[in-house]
């Protein structure tokens, strides 16, 4: 018996569920990017992947869990560009200002950032998608709370062991527009008028049935 122990096993011992949600994980993040190592693995479409229905289940909760992670740290980040100069690094009003508190003001804003960052590096062990992620991402979900990934199962299914595929992609970009269609209009209908009687006037009675006319006798018959 499994108590206690959620999720889907997928057919792999932990060590292998963890990389394998992991490079699912980074692979949604990376088809954001533009940078690829080989011009085969470009994506067809922008955050967007096509896995088994089971697996696209498995790897949503960790794919949002880093945007939330990403999400919390956007004041810190703009505060801490604030503080920073534009000045050349390693020049000497960069050397300056190591040497400023101004320094230490910058350092204790972007120290949050950098937690962060670090966290979403142990989960997902790919820099270019904690880039991407940070850089680009957290800022399209900044208002949204939560539910930044869509799963759409598809109707055809894997060649070979006819596994259910689905799509997994990001929210937000090609969402469907649900237009309100023209409420109908009821026209009521007209109502008979009706006479009220004059004030001070009680109504009329109501006439009493009429009642059936009786048959006539019928006298004696002549045989």
């Amino acid at each position: 018996m499994r108590h206690r122990r959620k999720g889907r096993k997928l057919g792999r011992n932990p060590s292998h569920q963890r990389a394998l949600l992991r490079n699912l994980a980074t692979a949604l993040f990376l088809t954001e990017g533009d940078t690829y190592l080989e011009e085969t693995l470009k994506p067809k479409v922008r955050g967007r992947i096509i896995t088994t229905l089971a697996k696209a289940k498995e790897v949503r909760p960790l794919v949002e869990k880093c945007i939330s992670i990403a999400r919390r740290v956007l004041p810190d980040q703009r505060r801490a560009d604030k503080l920073r100069p534009s000045v050349e690094r390693y020049s000497d009003a960069w050397r300056a200002w190591r040497r400023s508190p101004d320094w230490i003001a910058w350092t204790q804003a972007i120290a949050p950032v950098v937690a962060a960052r670090r966290r979403v590096l142990q989960l997902l062990g790919s820099k270019e998608a904690v880039r991407i992620l940070f850089d680009r991402l957290a800022e399209r979900f900044e208002e949204r709370q939560g539910g930044y990934t869509r799963i759409v199962r598809l109707a055809q299914p894997r060649r070979g062991d006819s596994a259910p595929r689905a799509i997994l992609e990001f929210v937000g970009v090609r969402d469907r527009v649900r237009a309100a269609g023209p409420r109908p209009i009821v026209v009521p209908e007209p109502q008979p008028a009706t006479t009220s009687p004059p004030a001070g006037t009680l109504p009329e009675p109501p006439a009493p049935p009429a009642e059936p006319a009786t048959p006539p006798a019928a006298g004696p018959s002549n045989l």
